[in-house]
């Protein structure tokens, strides 16, 4: 979140291989400075084909994973595994529909694509890395009661890293949001 406070700055933050690619082909055409964040967590997780011809992804534009009418999840970069793997475990145990969201860019936040699913869906979780306090987490639910309070049925919950220092390896899994934690945060607010 620290870049994104820097005026004309870019800030994107890939969650797989293949927009990895897409969104560094546009960073390197924007005339404006970008700041490409690699999550280090991402790294080696998972495999996926990426394809030969050149795909560009719009920086400032949230791309909408799965489409849901229940609650709507928000997420992006290293977050995006945890997220995926925590909404296809609760969509199959209660027979809910997520909408999930991967930001994709941190700054110009997409901030109509989230009003817009939550307008629809009443409910949001959001799920990022980094501490709780001052984070771009915060800013989604600012703007989400901007722009979208009153078609909330439930508070905006955000499962986050905690406000302290990040440990070293090893207990740095016991630190960020898991799957677990993600599927209590999606349950709480389903269950509000």
């Amino acid at each position: 979140a620290t870049y994104a406070h820097l005026p004309g700055s870019k800030v994107v933050t890939p969650s797989s291989p293949r927009n990895a690619r897409a969104l560094l082909v546009a960073a390197i055409r924007d005339p404006d400075p970008v700041v490409f964040m690699e999550p280090k967590h991402s790294y080696r997780a998972f495999r996926e084909e990426v394809p030969e011809e050149e795909e560009v992804l719009p920086l400032g534009k949230a791309q909408v994973v799965q489409e849901g009418t229940d609650l709507t999840l928000v997420s992006w970069g290293a977050m995006m595994r945890p997220t995926l793997k925590a909404a296809a475990q609760v969509e199959k145990a209660r027979g809910v529909s997520i909408e999930i969201i991967d930001l994709l860019t941190i700054s110009p936040l997409d901030g109509d694509t989230v009003v817009e699913s939550v307008s629809k869906t009443g409910r949001c979780v959001v799920v990022q890395e980094a501490p709780r306090s001052y984070g771009v987490s915060s800013e989604i639910i600012a703007r989400i009661n901007d722009k979208a309070l009153l078609y909330l049925e439930a508070p905006v919950k955000r499962l986050t890293g905690y406000d302290v220092v990040t440990p070293y390896f090893g207990r740095e899994k016991s630190y960020i949001p898991t799957a677990p934690r993600v599927v209590r945060g999606i349950e709480e607010t389903l269950d509000f």
